[in-house]
């Protein structure tokens, strides 16, 4: 199991030589102490994979011949998260969570309870934010593929996802500690894709849940106790990951040591 994972846009072919600089290099080097002859694992945030060895360190950059190369599928089925903006505190550990659970697509609604407002350069600078957040958790939890973060979403928007996604097949569940089905009654296992709908820290409003309702989301219970917005998503991701097949493939980086590389 290699060690680190660090974002590279372009992920060069089996054989190649490379550097990391920037940002990435620094960390690598100035941070985690990266040395020659360790071996480190690049992502493109796409599902691009490549393990390479160092073969040279500066200030803030290091040189790397590529071992191997490999593509990692996309889990199945895929899962949005429209996550209720949590207060400024807790708003970039809902999506650090979620990401290190595995979510694909992660879309911040400014719900009537919110206790968070985003406006102008704010719904800009907050979307930057969890962007961020995002990249940093996807290395951290060793993922090839990095979530989207959308664009602030309205009411409206949000709406027109859950109708979409249960119109080609998918399964659209509106979090709510009043629901009556549990989320292992949803019959995700079939579904093409998954919208979960987190609400804020007053929950969904009444007028909320009628509308995502009628729009194809089912109001779903997770379990006995009432969880915080900002841990929410990851839970039910936690537990879609066993009720469907997506944790079925194990981690693209559990490589031995001695492996040979291939092309």
């Amino acid at each position: 199991m290699v060690a680190s994972v660090y974002h590279l846009a372009d992920v060069p072919a089996v054989g190649a030589r490379g550097v990391l600089d920037g940002p990435e290099g620094r960390h690598a080097v100035t941070v985690r102490r990266t040395v020659t002859g360790e071996r480190i694992a690049l992502s493109d945030g796409r599902g691009t994979l490549a393990t390479v060895e160092v073969v040279g360190t500066a200030r803030d950059s290091l040189d790397f011949v590529v071992d191997e190369v490999r593509t990692v599928p996309g889990p199945t089925p895929p899962v949005t998260v429209v996550q209720a903006l949590p207060k400024s505190d807790r708003a970039e550990l809902a999506v650090e969570t979620a990401t290190e659970a595995g979510v694909d697509v992660i879309v911040p609604w400014q719900a009537s309870r919110c206790v968070s407002r985003w406006s102008g350069p704010k719904a800009e600078k907050g979307v930057t934010k969890w962007r961020h957040a995002a990249l940093a958790a996807a290395k951290q939890s060793r993922r090839a593929l990095f979530p989207e973060v959308a664009d602030l979403a309205s009411t409206a928007d949000v709406l027109d996802l859950v109708a979409d996604c249960v119109q080609h097949g998918g399964v659209a569940l509106a979090l709510h500690e009043s629901a009556r089905e549990p989320l292992a009654d949803a019959g995700l296992r079939s579904a093409s894709r998954i919208v979960l709908v987190v609400g804020p820290e007053g929950g969904l409003s009444d007028e909320e849940l009628a509308v995502l309702s009628e729009a194809g989301a089912r109001p779903t219970i997770l379990g006995p106790t009432v969880l915080r917005t900002s841990t929410a998503a990851s839970v039910a991701l936690g537990a879609i990951g066993v009720l469907t097949d997506r944790w079925s493939g194990g981690s693209p980086l559990a490589i031995s040591p001695t492996e040979q590389p291939t092309e």
